[in-house]
């Protein structure tokens, strides 16, 4: 893909120049920003021309910039020709961050801005809310064992943890609920131990 400016737009083309698009949100895979940021580079480009050698080394930086941010968002290598000089520069996306995909699938993002992960806080959290959820199941069995049989117990135990699963699936991802969602579901599987005790 080779990124250009034809009468003053900005446009994307094959590695040969062949099927040129002009830079287009709807048409492309690039956000209503970066298509906007990419024309009105090349407008500047098309006034500035080679009025002078400073303003001419922003455009081409700016242009450089550019060819980064598309290649970092189409996933592809783009070929940056620099509209002062017509010099050809091959820009390559970005490598992807290491990391570790079931940990991430698991536990979410990161906490962002590379903020610390308050263990200590979000450890006693979770302990709380396993110790309480512990409780709450366990005094469910035992009531429901002493009043009815170990079958309706068993039933009972299964639908709490087949209603209770979606929710904290779902708040695994979000940033200070999920250490009650860990604690919860570290609490739910503490607790299956007691039940299958008490039913059977």
């Amino acid at each position: 893909m080779e990124l250009r400016i034809r009468e003053g737009r900005a446009v994307l083309a094959g590695r040969g120049g062949d099927s040129a698009h002009e830079v287009d949100p709807h048409s492309l895979a690039l956000g209503s920003d970066l298509a906007q940021a990419l024309h009105e580079w090349a407008r500047v480009a098309s006034a500035v021309g080679s009025a002078g050698a400073e303003a001419a080394s922003v455009v081409s930086q700016r242009g450089r910039q550019l060819a980064q941010r598309v290649a970092a968002t189409m996933g592809t290598s783009v070929r940056y020709v620099d509209p002062v000089s017509g010099d050809g520069v091959i820009v390559d996306p970005p490598a992807p961050a290491p990391r570790n995909e079931l940990a991430r699938r698991l536990f979410g993002t990161p906490d962002p801005a590379g903020e610390p992960t308050p263990w200590l806080t979000g450890l006693t959290v979770s302990a709380f809310v396993a110790a309480v959820v512990v409780v709450a199941m366990l005094a469910l069995a035992n009531t429901l064992a002493r009043e009815t049989n170990g079958w309706l117990t068993l039933l009972a135990s299964v639908v709490v943890t087949a209603g209770i699963t979606p929710s904290l699936w779902l708040a695994r991802r979000v940033p200070i609920v999920r250490w009650a969602s860990f604690g919860a579901a570290a609490g739910i599987v503490i607790a299956w131990i007691g039940v299958l005790i008490v039913v059977f």
